[in-house]
């Protein structure tokens, strides 16, 4: 028997694109602003709730900088650039967890490598997620790598904590602030993901599920996963209370 590899529905569901990501229109606006007319800044702060889209926009917006020919703010995703981006074997786009990665030493490799130019496109994006869990001289080592970049690194820090984050590096970033999405969109979300993969369920028990992920949408498109587990692809709101 051929055993088929299961995706979370949270990761099949993650947006590709600025116009997948729900909620967040002020922050997306001026990212697409900034793609449009080329402003690139060399740093940027996404805080926020978790699950509200920060890293997910991060992606976006690195493929988008790099991409050849941007519709209306939006990676194409026909070009080299953002197909090589998209590949597995991509260099130019490097995630860092910070929760695991707390020391100086993996600070000062960042710094090593930062001087080499991308192989696919304009920028090599630097994401550091959890960004407020660096210890006291891994920022003090970051420092000078954000007060002196070269001209082709660009740095994105995601964090739920901002107060968190030493006000040398805070006043060296463009802060972005992503709010926790509200109910309407979260249920409108779910009843897109609902009707696309064959899942019945009540407007109640989207509306129960909403209201547990308390504005976060992974967190509410993981319930729903657990949900479609629990009950299969007809889903009542009693369904949803007894998980």
């Amino acid at each position: 028997m051929i055993l088929v590899e299961y995706t979370a529905l949270y990761r099949k569901w993650r947006p590709n694109s600025f116009d997948e990501v729900v909620g967040q229109d002020h922050v997306i606006r001026i990212l697409k602003n900034q793609v449009i007319s080329g402003r690139i800044t060399h740093a940027y702060l996404f805080s926020g709730p978790r699950g509200t889209g920060k890293t997910s926009t991060a992606k976006i917006f690195a493929k988008a900088i790099n991409c050849e020919s941007p519709r209306d703010g939006s990676p194409c995703e026909q070009c080299s650039p953002c197909r090589q981006i998209e590949s597995e074997n991509n260099l130019d786009i490097i995630e860092i967890d910070a929760a695991s990665n707390t020391g100086v030493d993996h600070i000062r490799e960042i710094r090593d490598k930062v001087k080499y130019p991308p192989t696919a496109g304009k920028y090599r994006v630097y994401i550091i997620d959890e960004v407020h869990m660096l210890s006291t001289s891994a920022f003090n080592a970051f420092l000078k790598t954000l007060e002196e970049p070269p001209d082709h690194a660009v740095f994105i820090l995601a964090t739920t904590e901002p107060h968190k984050l030493p006000t040398t590096v805070l006043s060296r970033c463009q802060r972005y602030d992503f709010r926790r999405i509200t109910l309407k969109v979260i249920i409108e979300r779910l009843k897109t993901i609902a009707e696309q993969m064959g899942i019945k369920a009540e407007e109640g028990a989207l509306e129960a599920i909403a209201r547990w992920s308390e504005g976060g949408m992974r967190d509410s498109i993981s319930l729903l996963d657990q949900c479609v587990s629990f009950r299969g692809t007809t889903l009542e709101e009693n369904d949803v209370f007894d998980i």
